[in-house]
């Protein structure tokens, strides 16, 4: 079932809630592949009800980025998420989230927003929580499933409900790669084949300084160079940011002593990808 406006889905949600249905939400901005799909698989596990959003959130973008040629493919989409367990397909328009003349925010500040990602892209993260939170309050669920990949993006969100005492759990569910791999995103269909080949690197590079982590190397600074190095050894790599930082609070950190994160943003050609590791003793 697809449903395209708000008061419809509510109306749903409501008679859900009225059968004491347990609901798992799956936000995404569309382009679904396996990644995506591994999360609606994961919430149909674990709830009676699954509603999966395909919403590209305008407020994400920056002026610069690629909002009017992000892929859409809304009929596949469609299918993959039934065929993966989704009950519902929320697909509104940009009218149907924003009314007019729209002026509130939501808005996580300090570290956890304004590095890595937030660094580069300085109203990203606004724009991810403003949605987040009007997506909550239309499907109500109990829990709301994110990748790995997008790291900064979980810990910020789990900052959020912590912080506004929201009735949902965030689960996050590993990344999902390619054989070589690659972390799926929808961005990759943008790499040609040398960039492509070229982007197995960032994988390759946060593995080595886990293992360098395991050996007992702790400082951030030995750590950080040691992908840096990596990375540049690929011609057609322009690096945005290479950093580690305490996790999830992505506090600054000379040494890796607790749970922590090495995260890359890399340019291959004009696509930027991203892709981290989470530091933690070996289990």
């Amino acid at each position: 079932m697809v449903i395209n406006t708000k008061d419809e889905l509510k109306r749903f949600i409501k008679n859900a809630h009225e059968e004491q249905k347990t609901i798992g939400f799956v936000p995404t901005m569309g382009f679904l592949h396996k990644g995506h799909l591994s999360l609606v698989k994961k919430a149909k596990e674990e709830n009676q009800l699954v509603v999966v959003s395909i919403f590209v959130n305008p407020t994400q973008f920056g002026p610069t980025e690629d909002f009017e040629t992000y892929p859409r493919d809304i009929q596949t989409d469609t299918r993959l998420a039934m065929e993966a367990g989704a009950d519902v397909i929320f697909n509104p328009s940009t009218e149907e989230m924003y009314v007019p003349g729209s002026s509130t925010w939501v808005e996580v500040e300090g570290d956890i927003t304004s590095v890595l990602c937030g660094a580069s892209r300085p109203t990203h993260f606004r724009g991810v929580t403003t949605v987040v939170n009007m997506l909550f309050n239309i499907v109500e669920p109990d829990k709301a499933y994110f990748g790995q990949k997008d790291a900064q993006q979980a810990a910020v969100l789990t900052k959020m409900v912590q912080d506004l005492h929201m009735n949902v759990e965030i689960v996050v569910c590993p990344i999902v790669r390619e054989a070589d791999g690659v972390a799926l995103s929808s961005r990759n269909i943008y790499l040609n084949k040398e960039e492509r080949e070229q982007a197995a690197v960032l994988n390759r590079s946060l593995q080595l300084v886990q293992e360098a982590y395991w050996k007992g190397e702790k400082s951030v600074e030995v750590l950080t160079e040691l992908i840096v190095k990596n990375i540049n050894q690929m011609p057609l790599a322009e690096i945005d940011y290479v950093n580690i930082y305490a996790y999830p609070s992505l506090k600054t950190i000379a040494k890796v002593e607790e749970k922590a994160i090495a995260a890359v943003a890399v340019k291959f050609g004009k696509t930027r990808l991203i892709d981290n590791i989470i530091l933690e003793k070996r289990k």
